[in-house]
């Protein structure tokens, strides 16, 4: 006799409800997603036990007749496809007909519903098994309620946490759907208690907003740029606020929530030589790619996707959120709001972005340096290129720019280590030593990527001695030395002789610099050429930059400005910390007892 047997449907049906139904935030999922499938406006979900007693989803959607109803309770009944093709793009949540059946086969289950107000049906299955149907009246949509999970399968009842754990895996899970379709409005109770009262929203920054709190919310700033067929949209954390509250993500493909840690590291990969090492920012994106360039139907819960060209996808992520991170409200604020609550602003039209053309004319009032109305008469407009304004930029020649002017505010230097200037909602103030870090960071990596830099032949070499550590250090980044205008060469033992330095600024000490910078290299090791790029100009850049004590003239305010101003990323510094502060006039008004 032979020992392969076909299983039987009630096996078969518990066996595709591990795969589908893990937890009752699963269960939740599955029949959130029909209703969503059937065209719901309002959906109430009712859970008591953390869903172990009872789920309850009751929507407004489409409905079913009695014919519908019955067969949606067998394995592979669905409306959403009827070939293979159509598996290409299919935009519906569900589509395999699955979800139905396996929850019915571990559960107590009641599904009620109607197209049309007035007659409609009533079917009730338990273990899989069909128990009855019957006619009642109610009005068109479908409730479906799942009593006693898992009661026929105690091997699963065992694996299920506490109601508190379970209630809060589905609270997480309504909230990720919340924030998907804002066009719908959503209602959570949890043991009769009203948890969740979300009205339809028309921003993401809205309904978010209403999810994590209005001051949460205010942590973020909009992402939304296109590369080719990519369009990524969505909120990203400011680096100055990353690791002051919880941390989210949310990423959302093609109008599904999935996980996808690829594209969460290119986000994160945005965020480099503006975060301190450890920190990892929230995260909320929303990408579109073609449909067919992508296949849904690759996990059981529908919860992962395969990108068929995944490179470029993670490139415009980065590239997404890293101008996102390059605007006016990527800065740290005081008392800055970005959110106002109970208004629905335009965010695709809200540009701060510090894109060269958003920086020149004195009209646009939105670039990162525009400046207050008040002070109109004293605002410089300084041609780009201009080598008496920005001397720095002569070391390190850019691409091609437009040719707007660049607007100089009045800048005024506070304690010899701010600078200072006026916008309309308030003053802003720029940590000079962290600006310039970042500029001369910038130009540093330009320079390594280039592989050449000018530099200035030593009237009397320098003769460094150095110790075995700081000696292995510079073998170890010799030649990036060389590309940043160095002239370097052995003189026996660890000492080096120093003929030839680069010259960033005027104020630039090399023997010193290159001392320190040695010294922070020690130890060391990173296994790629970029890496090393990358702490080499951190720290060459660090040491640098013009301090914090040091006098700056009018004019070396007005270089650093305009440098600043062309940077990528100009309100963080390369070790995380601001740049740029924002004190709005609200909160001077308010310290001063004037509101």
């Amino acid at each position: 006799m032979g020992r392969i047997a076909i299983l039987q449907s009630a096996v078969a049906d518990q066996i595709a409800a591990g795969e589908v139904v893990e937890r009752p935030a699963s269960v939740v999922k599955e029949l959130v997603e029909n209703a969503l499938d059937a065209g719901a406006t309002t959906i109430d979900v009712s859970v008591e036990q953390g869903g172990i007693a009872l789920i309850r989803i009751a929507d407004d959607g489409s409905g079913m007749d009695a014919s519908d109803a019955v067969l949606a309770l067998e394995r592979h009944a669905t409306s959403k496809i009827t070939s293979a093709e159509q598996l290409v793009g299919v935009r519906s949540f569900g589509f395999r007909g699955e979800a139905l059946p396996a929850i019915a086969s571990v559960s107590e289950l009641d599904i009620e519903t109607a197209s049309e107000d007035g007659v409609g049906t009533q079917v009730r299955a338990a273990a899989g098994v069909m128990i009855g149907t019957s006619a009642i009246a109610r009005r068109r949509g479908t409730t479906v309620t799942v009593n006693r999970l898992f009661y026929n399968t105690p091997a699963r009842q065992k694996f299920l946490r506490s109601a508190r754990s379970e209630w809060r895996g589905i609270a997480d899970t309504m909230q990720q759907i919340g924030a998907l379709r804002r066009d719908v409005h959503f209602t959570v109770r949890h043991d009769g208690k009203l948890m969740l009262d979300l009205p339809a929203a028309d921003s993401l920054r809205t309904r978010l907003g209403a999810l994590w709190g209005h001051r949460e919310i205010e942590r973020f700033v909009s992402v939304d740029d296109v590369q080719g067929p990519v369009h990524v949209s969505g909120l990203a954390e400011r680096p100055a606020d990353v690791g002051n509250g919880t941390r989210r993500i949310l990423l959302i493909i093609n109008g599904r929530v999935v996980r996808d840690h690829g594209l969460i590291r290119a986000a994160e990969a945005a965020y480099r030589s503006t975060l301190p090492s450890g920190l990892r920012p929230s995260l909320v994106l929303q990408v579109h790619v073609p449909a067919d360039s992508v296949d849904v139907n690759v996990h059981p819960a529908k919860s992962e996707v395969r990108l068929r060209d995944r490179w470029p996808v993670e490139r415009a992520v980065e590239q997404a959120v890293r101008r996102a991170l390059g605007v006016f409200d990527a800065s740290a604020g005081i008392g800055w709001r970005t959110f106002t609550p109970g208004t629905v602003p335009d965010w695709r039209k809200d540009d701060h972005s510090l894109d060269p053309s958003a920086l020149r004319a004195p009209a646009s009032r939105e670039g990162l340096f525009a400046t207050s109305g008040s002070s109109e008469s004293a605002i410089e407009v300084v041609e780009r290129g201009d080598a008496s304004a920005a001397p720095s930029a002569q070391w390190a020649p850019r691409e091609a720019e437009p040719e707007e002017p660049i607007v100089v505010p009045p800048l005024l230097q506070l304690k010899r280590t701010y600078l200072l200037f006026e916008r309309d909602e308030g003053v802003v103030l720029i940590d000079q030593h962290s600006a310039h870090e970042r500029v001369l960071y910038e130009q540093f990596m330009g320079v390594l990527d280039r592989g050449e830099a000018p530099s200035q032949r030593l009237l009397f070499p320098l003769t460094l001695h150095l110790g075995p550590a700081e000696a292995d250090a510079f073998e170890m980044n010799q030649a990036s030395f060389t590309a940043l205008g160095f002239e370097i060469e052995g003189f026996g033992g660890h000492t080096l002789l120093v003929n030839a330095v680069p010259m960033p600024h005027p104020r630039f000490d090399a023997e010193r610099c290159l001392r320190e910078t040695l010294a922070a290299l020690t130890g060391d090791r990173s296994p790629s050429d970029a890496k090393r790029h990358e702490r080499l100009a951190a720290t060459f850049a660090c040491k640098a930059a013009i301090k914090a004590g040091d006098a700056l003239s009018p004019g070396e305010m007005r270089a650093l400005f305009i440098a600043l101003a062309e940077t990528k990323l100009p309100a963080h510094d390369v070790h995380g910390r601001s740049t740029i502060v924002r004190l709005s006039w609200d909160e001077l008004d308010r310290r001063f007892g004037r509101t």
